[in-house]
């Protein structure tokens, strides 16, 4: 769990370490710090700062969580399973400020990819449904809820889901 320029220090020092081994012909210890460093460079850019960001978006610090994403250098080569998170808390992030386009946006990525659980992804469709509410877009409403009924799993969720239904109707 460490930052871009961390990481970054990482792969220098273990570079300068392999071709210290090469100068002294250790060639073995060489080879292994070469496949350590291709391993942290395809980290950099597969799992990049998404744990560290998700460990400050746990914490409610919006503002370290948006500056830990703003080091991922490509969110389109992130690993799966990270750009389903990645994505989410972008999209909470939007919500926050009350961009709710750009949250609109980032949770539908979100919802194309995995998350930790159907809870999650519950919760993705519920906040799709609530911004399509604000939109008065009762056919998305209606779309949304109907896959988050799909996958639901808590009463808490079903509740939410009961009240949107119930404001989609009044429409």
């Amino acid at each position: 769990m460490l930052s871009a320029k961390g990481r970054y220090a990482l792969m220098m020092a273990t570079a300068v370490a392999a071709i210290g081994c090469l100068f002294y012909q250790q060639n073995q210890l060489a080879a292994f710090l070469g496949l350590l460093l291709a391993l942290l460079i395809w980290s950099h850019f597969k799992q990049s700062s998404v744990l560290l960001a998700s460990k400050h978006f746990k914490n409610g610090d919006y503002e370290a969580t948006e500056n830990a994403l703003d080091e991922v250098p490509d969110p389109e080569r992130l690993a799966k399973s990270r750009r389903g998170y990645y994505e989410f808390m972008r999209a909470n992030i939007a919500l926050h400020r009350e961009e709710y386009e750009e949250a609109e946006h980032h949770f539908q990525l979100a919802s194309l990819f995995p998350l930790g659980g159907k809870t999650d992804k519950v919760f993705v469709m519920i906040h799709l449904a609530n911004l399509a509410l604000r939109k008065k877009d009762k056919v998305r409403i209606l779309a949304y809820l109907e896959r988050a009924k799909d996958m639901v799993s808590t009463p808490r969720a079903k509740e939410i889901i009961k009240r949107i239904e119930k404001e989609a109707d009044s429409l």
